[in-house]
């Protein structure tokens, strides 16, 4: 079954009568099927969005599943979802869509009621980075990598709790040489880390990043847009070793990963996670 990757959102666009418009667009991920609708933004609902849906799925077969990387798409279309009994995913990872948006953007400029008002297609408004809960955090946590070779088999068939290796991040199907070192960040939680390894799965993890600053700060991108802080140093080694993290995962296509664990023994693990920025 396919999987359709859906936006919903205002477009730099108005009518004949000056009302905003809003903009419907379904693809599916892996075709080169794209469908798309506009509606004045005083008119756009969730009863909307299930009237063309219907449309769209009387002649096609319904999705798997419905992926969205917009908030506002998804407070569309969780109603709309329930009604059509179609899962919906929010995940940032919608490759075909954000893509295809990218070229309804240069096309915009020929409609007649473009705006010329800025408009980024894919981006998003970010809040800036919560702490993270105090008593969630463990004892200590380290920047690491693994060869990209070794990381499928080292986790892969083990007990570990909370275990996040899709297909399509495994460095094989990157195409990674297996000598490529994949650099992550190892936290030993102690006593906290499974509490931790399942606060940070509730918050379903996109990517870790380095942010210099006074302090220096390790970010984690959760969600469709939420940030939350890992740890804050002003050590110019840890720094030094977050530089090396960063252009590690330029090397690496953007893969790396999160490891908790209760204690450096490596026999008992909670929770890993293959990441990838985007």
């Amino acid at each position: 079954m396919a999987v359709w990757e859906v936006d919903c959102y205002r477009r730099p666009l108005q009518d004949e009568a000056g009302n905003p418009l809003w903009e419907l667009v379904v693809c599916e991920a892996d075709s080169t099927f794209a469908w798309s609708a506009f509606c004045p933004q005083l008119q756009i609902n969730a009863e909307w969005v299930v009237e063309q849906l219907r449309h769209l799925l009387s002649d096609r077969p319904p999705p798997q599943k419905i992926c969205v990387f917009r908030p506002q798409t998804l407070n569309l279309l969780e109603p709309a979802c329930i009604q059509l009994e179609i899962p919906l995913q929010p995940t940032r990872h919608t490759p075909r869509l954000k893509s295809y948006l990218q070229e309804l953007a240069s096309r915009y400029r020929k409609h007649p009621g473009y705006t010329r008002q800025p408009y980024e297609p894919v981006a998003l408004d970010q809040p800036p980075p919560l702490p993270l809960d105090e008593t969630l955090w463990g004892n200590q946590w380290q920047f690491a990598a693994l060869p990209a070779g070794e990381i499928a088999d080292a986790f892969t068939g083990r007990m570990i709790p909370i275990l996040e290796m899709p297909k399509s991040l495994l460095p094989l199907n990157l195409g990674l040489a297996s000598t490529v070192p994949v650099p992550g960040v190892v936290i030993e939680g102690g006593r906290q880390s499974l509490r931790l390894a399942q606060w940070l799965q509730e918050t379903r993890p996109v990517a870790l990043s380095y942010i210099p600053g006074s302090p220096d700060g390790l970010i984690l991108e959760a969600g469709l847009v939420d940030r939350w802080v890992i740890a804050t140093f002003e050590v110019p080694d840890v720094a030094a070793s977050a530089t090396e993290f960063e252009q590690r995962k330029i090397a690496s296509r953007g893969l790396h990963f999160l490891l908790v664990q209760p204690d450096n023994s490596g026999v008992t693990y909670s929770g890993f996670w293959l990441l990838q920025a985007i």
